[in-house]
């Protein structure tokens, strides 16, 4: 686990070709540091572009947040990358779609499904 140093806590698993990250609230008042300055350090740091968000342990969205999501989704996608949440709450939810950001997130229940993306499971 990785503590970024003013405040979010991230949790950081290495995937074949990207890295799967879980954003835990911060400790004390909302962070100083911009959260997807940190998430691209990261992404960079292991020569990736592929990023799966678990936003579970979030409680609550804000205009702020989803605003450093978007510029990280738009660096991400000029490295011909790809992003997906995970975990969103219901009222997290209702907030990306009350922004109209339906299409620019992809969304999944959980890390296992935003792995897998759209591709159905193979039975064993």
């Amino acid at each position: 686990m990785l503590t970024g140093t003013l405040g979010w806590e991230l949790t950081v698993m290495r995937g074949p070709d990207s890295l799967w990250v879980k954003v835990g609230n911060p400790e004390g008042p909302s962070p100083e540091s911009d959260l997807a300055e940190q998430l691209w350090s990261l992404l960079e740091q292991h020569f990736v572009y592929r990023l799966v968000l678990d936003l579970s342990e979030i409680e609550s969205l804000d205009r702020k947040l989803l605003g450093h999501l978007l510029a990280l989704q738009r660096r991400i996608r000029h490295h011909v990358g790809l992003m997906r949440l995970c975990g969103l709450s219901l009222a997290n939810q209702r907030l990306v779609d009350s922004y109209g950001l339906n299409d620019r997130f992809p969304r999944y229940d959980d890390l296992e499904q935003a792995v897998m993306g759209s591709w159905p499971r193979n039975p064993r």
